[in-house]
Order: structure tokens, then sequence, then C-alpha cells
């Protein structure tokens, strides 16, 4: 017998860590936060904005619990409201670390504050600046009035002379929540692409957050050291409705029941979300992972996906594991399915060139080279538009392709009329440089990897 269907709330202390612009010190401020309180022994539960996979590798590791994203437009308010009540039911704490600036994009950060009703602190790297800084601070504040500011954090403050300036300036209900002195041994280590992924530098990353932690001891401003208020998250009545109207037997159709997907993960392919892997394992795929860096074989799998990562990293090890290679090669001649997203379509690709101008050959399943190109890239949000169906997602490269095949269809951009990124089929392959949310359609997912002969199988 199903529980009776409740509506009710559940409060948790939330606060979303907002700028006036992009490398403010957002993800190092997030993290030390969520290390600071869950050295206390509280559980933080930590989201990202908008379509990111290293920061949120970073906060997973500060926090100790996973972190998944927050986008009203790639994954839709239902699915982004329940993620946040199902966290609250769990957490001490939850954090959500926006994109960009504050009032950038569309959605922006700002509105997913508001539609959720999580107050806002506004990071502000203050070097260079005393009481501008709260004159900008001030106007983001009063910029909507369905924005809620409880007060601004002063990243690298040069003095408590410079941070009194700033707390002179502001009005009174807008406080400075804390001080952060410049600390160039707490600042997390980027590369081309964004941070360095977590894994890569696990132990260095515990000594900056510990270091973080004692960094924000140091504040003369104590607000950010206690728990913030508590807001109200609310069930999706819908998704509740659903439930109460299901027997146990009676589950979400198992698009993919009976299916195991191979996954290619390792130092350079590790663009994966994790709402992705929840997806497929709820469509009853059975997920295995597997290295094209390391590995000889693949495992045994119905499906692969090569995500994206930074495989002009690991070329020159890319191309000499030649019985990986040989195995996708051989994989791919079967006519069963692949998705390469961006990295993982380079990997496909006859040959990449690094960003040291270095040529290697690459799996050959389909046509085209690859090379990098330094700074210059593209970035956006798009839906994939395919055979299968939509499936909304975004690009973030700094490569191009060339000599490839005639797309099948191309991404459609969020606000601009020109065709987005080329996707590619070819047997069971779809490739492109988009890297898909899968939870934005499930359906259209399930049929990318199943082969073109099972999708008339009651799919």
């Amino acid at each position: 017998m199903t529980a009776p269907v409740t509506y009710s709330p559940v409060s948790c202390p939330a606060l979303f860590l907002t700028a006036p612009a992009s490398n403010q010190g957002k993800t190092t401020i997030t993290a030390a936060l969520a290390r600071y309180f869950t050295n206390q022994g509280k559980c933080v539960r930590v989201f990202k904005t908008g379509p990111d996979y290293l920061d949120p590798q970073i906060l997973a590791q500060a926090s100790k619990q996973p972190v998944e994203q927050l986008d009203i437009w790639m994954a839709g308010e239902d699915y982004c409201q329940d993620k946040l009540y199902q966290a609250a039911k769990e957490a001490d704490l939850i954090l959500v670390e926006g994109a960009m600036g504050m009032f950038d994009g569309d959605p922006s950060s700002a509105d997913l504050a508001a539609r959720f009703g999580i107050p806002m602190a506004i990071v502000m790297d203050v070097k260079g600046m005393a009481q501008t800084a709260a004159a900008l601070a001030t106007g983001l504040a009063n910029f909507r009035d369905d924005v809620t500011v409880s007060g601004l954090i002063a990243n690298r403050c040069g003095s408590e002379r410079h941070a009194e300036l700033i707390r002179d300036a502001l009005p009174e209900n807008l406080p400075l929540l804390a001080t952060l002195k410049r600390d160039e041994d707490i600042t997390l280590p980027e590369r081309h692409l964004g941070l360095v992924q977590a894994n890569e530098v696990k132990d260095e990353l515990e000594e900056r957050f510990e270091a973080a932690v004692e960094w924000l001891k140091e504040t003369n401003d104590k607000g950010l050291l206690s728990l913030p208020a508590a807001v109200p998250f609310y069930p999706v009545e819908s998704l509740l409705i659903q439930a109460d109207n299901q027997s146990d037997s009676q589950n979400t159709e198992l698009l993919l029941e009976g299916k195991t997907i191979a996954i290619a993960q390792d130092a350079a392919f590790s663009f994966i979300y994790d709402a992705n892997i929840k997806a497929l394992t709820k469509m009853g795929a059975k997920v295995v992972f597997f290295s094209p860096l390391k590995d000889k074989i693949l495992p045994a799998a119905d499906a692969l996906w090569l995500p994206g990562g930074y495989p002009e990293l690991h070329a020159k090890a890319l191309s000499e594991n030649t019985d990986m290679q040989q195995a996708i090669q051989a994989f791919f001649q079967t006519g069963k399915a692949i998705l390469a997203e961006c990295g993982g379509m380079l990997y496909s690709l006859n040959d990449l060139t690094d960003l040291n101008d270095d040529c290697y050959p690459m799996l050959g399943i389909l046509e085209g080279q690859g090379a990098m190109r330094g700074k210059r890239g593209c970035q956006g949000m798009q839906t994939a538009v395919v055979p299968q169906g939509e499936i909304r997602g975004h690009a973030h490269h700094r490569s191009r392709s060339a000599n490839t095949p005639d797309p099948v269809g191309f991404g459609r951009r969020q606000r601009h009329h020109a065709p987005g990124e080329a996707i590619y089929q070819s047997k069971g392959l779809t490739a492109s440089y988009l890297h898909l949310f899968f939870p934005s359609n499930l359906e259209a997912t399930a049929k990318l990897f199943l082969a073109e002969k099972e999708l008339g199988k009651g799919h």
C-alpha cells in the first residue's frame, strides 16, 4: 500500500554563491565552505549552475557528496525542483555555485535563485578597489526585486583597512559576510578548458581545502561561518501524483532494460554528468567503465559511450594503445551503438593534432581530422536535432574538425538562428561536439544507445 501524497516542503539552510563576473573565486569559496561545514559533521549538498564537468569534481571532493547540475533550460524546472527537494531531505546545508555573472545567461543564476527562493551571496574580487566594490554589490543586490542578497564576500582583500573601507560603504541591509585575504596557495589550479580535473591533483586539493578552511576562519567578518537561513523546498506535485498512482510493479518504462553500456572513463575521457549515469540506470541499463588509455580489451557491452575530456593531452598514449583501437573498431563494424561526444568524437576521427602540433592516429571510425586551436573555441547551449529526437546539451571546445562526412543534423542554438554543431551518424555511431544532457529526453537518449535493428522491438 502506497503512502498518501504529501505536498509539504522540507526546509534546509541554503546559500547561492554568485558574482559580478567569472574568475572572482566562486569555486574556491564554495569548496572552502563545503569543506568547512563538512569538517563540522554537517551533510553539505552542493549544486553547480549550468553545464560544467570540472567544478563539480572539485566540489564533490570538497563536500564528500555527489554534485549535480541545476539548469532550468537544459533540465527543466521540475527536474531542478526535485533535485533540491531530495537534497533538502538529507542535507544540513545546500550550496549552489552560480555560473558567469549574476545576471548572465538566459536563464541566469539570478533566475534560478529567484525561482527557488535561495538567498544569494555575492563573491567579488576586490583587488584594486574599495568603495567601488560596495557600489557594485549594492547595484547587483538592487537590480531585481525578486532576488534576495544576503551579503558580500570580499575576496582577495588586502588588509583590514581595505575591508573597513568596503564595510563602511555598504548599506545596512547588505553586510560584509567575509573578508578573505589574497592567498595563491588556496586558488584552484587551471588549464585551457578550466580547472584541472580533481582526480589528477587529489592530494594537492586536499591540502588546499584544509588551508581554505583556515583561510575562512581568519576573516574578520564571521557571517559566512554560520549556517544561512533555512529555505523551504517543495516537492514536484506531478511526480508525487505519478508515484502515488503506480503500484510497486508499475515502474517507469525500462527503455534500456537488459542492455550493458560501456563508458570510457580515465584521464582522457571524464566529462560525464552524474545525472546521465543515473538516467541510463533508471532506464534499466547496466553501466560498466573502461579506459581507452590503459585497457587492452572492451568489456562485454551492447553499446559504447565515448564522452568528452582531454584526449589532446593524451593523444600519443591513445594512439599507442592499438589493442583498444582495434577493439573499438571491431565493435563499430558490428553496427552496435556508439555515442561519441566532443573529445570522444575527436578520438573517433582518423587523426588528432595536439597543442604541440604533433599528429597522432586515432580510431578512424569517423572520417576526418581533428586539431586543437589554442584559445579560440566555441561554447553555448544547443539542442541536438537527430532522427532519434531532440536532446538538450551544450558545446565547449577549442578544437576544430575537417574533412568530415555530411552531417545528419545540427545543433539548434538557444538564441541564434545559425546552425550549431554538426552531428554525424554512421552505422551505429552518433558523433558530435555536443555534450548531451540525457534527462532532457530519455526516450531519444535510449534510441541513441540502441542499434538500429533494435528500435522496433517495443522501444
